[in-house]
């Protein structure tokens, strides 16, 4: 991707209201103040570091909790485990291998729940794969995740002289065929159009993510944590203040993956390793907006435990001659 893009100018052919035109002024001084990428990414991680250990920190004393555990062979099972300290991921290794390697998520006393949050409670724990009887939970968060992913891999895939915004991931259904994600790159690339080779290079980002296997570590946090790691992007503190008002708690949760900290609306799965095959197959542009020209990335992907080659090369064959996202294109099977 950064290869085909040193030698761009900006054209732009769209009139813009003297609000956005004040807007883009403002981003563009703002990212010409911002620090390098890389600095950026190792600030946001600093502050993740030191509230996630406060957390922690917490629960100075070992203290025990019961959980216990429901499902297929599981149904009076009842563990002895540590409250603050213990996650669900904690509970499946001293199951069975099958439940450390096929887990994506829980429910904690019915309660959506990531694989890396910490207990705090005595509860009841289901661990949810793919191959549940409803998998409906696990499919909504393992396409939030592919999307969280997406976005990873583009925010990091230009160089420090174009700036990258992340805006609010798109719940988009698991019935539409594909994941999004909303972006807005550096204004001197809205003339870009990525070649088939662009594309690929996204894919190759991202099955290098997935190869590492690298866990979605979750955080929750009151919004001036937040805040403080979104410090660099006015976008991100707005959209943390949006979240944390439509948040009964107050809070909003964080995810790290790798050195990539992302603010979520929902959970995601346990790891990368759970995706399989995975492909980023258009990035449209959509319209001029306050932060300058939306783009949607979009791709699909299927997790390990449903690998089916034949249904992925129709689902690739189709996406890769649509034009757009659409409820008719393809109904995707993970139900």
């Amino acid at each position: 991707v950064c290869d085909n893009i040193l030698c761009l100018t900006y054209l732009s052919g769209v009139k813009l209201s003297a609000c956005q035109l004040l807007q883009r002024r403002y981003a563009s001084t703002a990212a010409a103040m911002r620090p390098p990428a890389a600095d950026i990414r190792r600030q946001r991680n600093a502050v993740f570091s030191r509230e996630q250990a406060r957390q922690r920190a917490l629960y100075p004393r070992i203290e025990k909790i019961e959980v216990s555990m429901q499902g297929p062979g599981l149904d009076g099972t009842l563990l002895i485990m540590n409250k603050g300290m213990s996650t669900p991921l904690s509970c499946a290794r001293h199951l069975t291998e099958y439940h450390v390697t096929n887990s994506a998520l829980a429910l904690v006393d019915g309660e959506v729940w990531p694989l890396h949050k910490p207990l705090t409670h005595s509860c009841s724990l289901s661990l949810l794969t793919f191959k549940d009887d409803d998998p409906t939970l696990v499919n909504q968060a393992y396409w939030r995740s592919c999307a969280a992913l997406l976005g990873q891999v583009i925010e990091t895939a230009f160089k420090d002289d174009y700036t990258v915004e992340l805006l609010s991931t798109a719940e988009v259904p698991v019935t539409s065929g594909a994941f999004c994600c909303d972006v807005v790159l550096d204004h001197q690339l809205d003339s870009w159009t990525p070649s088939e080779e662009s594309l690929r290079s996204l894919t190759r980002g991202a099955l290098q993510l997935i190869h590492q296997d690298l866990a979605w570590e979750p955080l929750e946090v009151a919004p001036p944590v937040a805040l403080e790691v979104f410090s660099h992007s006015s976008y991100k503190r707005e959209e943390v203040e949006r979240k944390a008002a439509q948040n009964p708690k107050g809070t909003v949760t964080l995810y790290r993956c790798g050195d990539h900290v992302l603010l979520s609306g929902g959970p995601l799965v346990a790891r990368t390793g759970l995706c399989s095959q995975y492909e980023v197959t258009a990035l449209h542009s959509l319209a001029q907006g306050d932060w300058g020209l939306h783009r949607r990335a979009q791709g699909l992907s299927l997790p390990l435990q449903l690998q089916v080659r034949r249904v992925w090369t129709l689902m690739t064959w189709r996406f890769l001659n649509a034009q757009r996202i659409s409820e008719k294109h393809f109904l995707f099977f993970l139900s």
